[in-house]
């Protein structure tokens, strides 16, 4: 009688260690094909600690050591914004694919030379903006799509929070491309490109810190027959963070904290149906499996995170920055 053996399972990397890297290797571990191989820090202290508690066989001291391992598929890159662009080409140029966190890079142009890279090396790149994969932002768009309710007249959209200014922390180092905007106004953004498109037009206003990253920044932005979606960050702000899409015959929330797992509402004549998606992750392991998904495949783009989508996400936060005027 024939076996089947297991698939090899994909040896994962890690690039950063902070809080999204400790997340993202937690849901790593409940899946059955991948492994946390390798972990990379800039301290070899803080290697060994999360590679103990994670169980990654290599702890290395740089983020280089990880790119010239061979014995690594995948790296999950999950350091400061700015540094997102040199560490995803350092592994491409080895031949790992890279899973790289949100924003992609810090503009259109760093986006543009890392999936060049990619597409000269052939190998698979994405961008991990994980609420694309969560299984409630999926069936939300499934109704979409299909106009279950009718059409979208109007989004609101918002992601805010309060926490101390301390330039020292990278939320607040504008070196590092903190601030609202970047950090967690990419949300929203999100929401509007991935079920209306791209705007015809767009306005937006923030309010700064004293080192000139963006606190706040509200942002409107301009469809056809007077569709307008209404989106939100804040640093300095507890805002509902939901994502609320009102339609013809019904309007569809997303709950609060609408860019990971949660519930969605579906209010018709003021009567709420809530559905709980039964999610017992944190969320990460989504994204993960479908990256590992595309590398068995051996495929060098997402089908869901599309090359294309990452451009238009990446040139409409450059217009957005353009308009409030914060350079990095």
């Amino acid at each position: 009688m024939k076996t089947h053996s297991k698939p090899k399972k994909i040896k994962w990397g890690i690039i950063g260690l902070g809080s999204i890297a400790s997340k993202f290797a937690t849901d790593l571990l409940t899946i059955e094909d991948a492994e946390l191989y390798a972990v990379g820090s800039r301290s070899q202290e803080k290697a060994d600690e999360f590679a103990k508690k994670f169980g990654a066989t290599k702890a290395y001291n740089s983020y280089e050591a990880i790119a010239n391992d061979p014995n690594i598929d995948a790296v999950y890159i999950a350091t400061p914004h700015a540094l997102h662009k040199e560490n995803a080409l350092m592994c491409l140029e080895n031949g790992i694919a890279v899973l790289g966190e949100k924003p992609f890079a810090m503009n259109a142009a760093e986006v543009d030379e890392m999936i060049a890279k990619a597409q000269e090396k052939n190998v698979l790149l994405m961008e991990a903006l994980w609420t694309y994969f969560l299984p409630h932002y999926q069936y939300v768009l499934n109704l979409l799509e299909n106009k279950t309710y009718g059409n979208i007249l109007k989004i609101e959209s918002n992601f805010g929070f309060a926490r101390p200014y301390n330039t020292d922390a990278r939320l607040f180092n504008k070196s590092m491309g903190g601030g609202s905007l970047l950090d967690i106004g990419i949300y929203p953004i999100f929401t509007a490109l991935s079920t209306l498109g791209v705007p015809k037009n767009m306005d937006a206003s923030a309010t700064f810190f004293e080192n000139g990253t963006d606190s706040t920044c509200s942002m409107t932005f301009d469809y056809a027959n007077n569709i307008k979606a209404h989106l939100k960050s804040s640093l300095i702000e507890v805002l509902p963070t939901e994502a609320i899409f009102y339609c013809e015959k019904a309007t569809i929330k997303i709950n609060t904290m609408f860019h990971m797992p949660t519930t969605v509402s579906i209010i018709i004549d003021g009567k709420e149906d809530i559905k709980d998606f039964g999610y017992n992750t944190i969320g990460y392991n989504f994204e993960a499996i479908h990256f590992n998904q595309l590398l068995r495949k051996g495929k060098k783009e997402s089908d869901i995170m599309t090359f294309d989508f990452s451009k238009q996400l990446i040139k409409t936060l450059d217009t957005v920055r353009s308009l409030i005027d914060l350079k990095y």
